[in-house]
């Protein structure tokens, strides 16, 4: 389903939550992953905010692809409740990222 492990994800959660202290660890981990990983990571994003369904889940990393124009820590990062939308997306997956939230903390 997804290429990005839920464990990637977490982590994103809990630096993005801490965006004060860990912008830059933040910057590191996003720039770090591949291609495929980053857009589904906005794609998640976007699902998580309601720009996009569940089931367009391969559409929105399609587009997300697509319009990768700025880079996705960048993008990410400038987005108001990244944390929160990034849970969202997972739960409407039926993905539980809490459990791997507790091993990142």
């Amino acid at each position: 389903m997804l290429d990005i492990s839920t464990r990637k994800v977490a982590q994103i959660i809990v630096m993005s939550r801490e965006l004060n202290r860990a912008e830059g660890e933040l910057r590191a981990f996003i720039d770090a992953l591949n291609e495929d990983e980053q857009a589904e990571l906005v794609a998640l994003m976007w699902i998580g905010r309601g720009s996009f369904e569940v089931d367009d889940l391969q559409e929105a990393i399609a587009t997300a692809k697509q319009e990768a124009t700025t880079p996705t820590a960048d993008y990410l990062i400038g987005t108001p409740h990244l944390s929160d939308h990034l849970e969202s997306a997972l739960e409407a997956l039926g993905i539980s990222a809490s459990d791997e939230e507790d091993e990142v903390m």
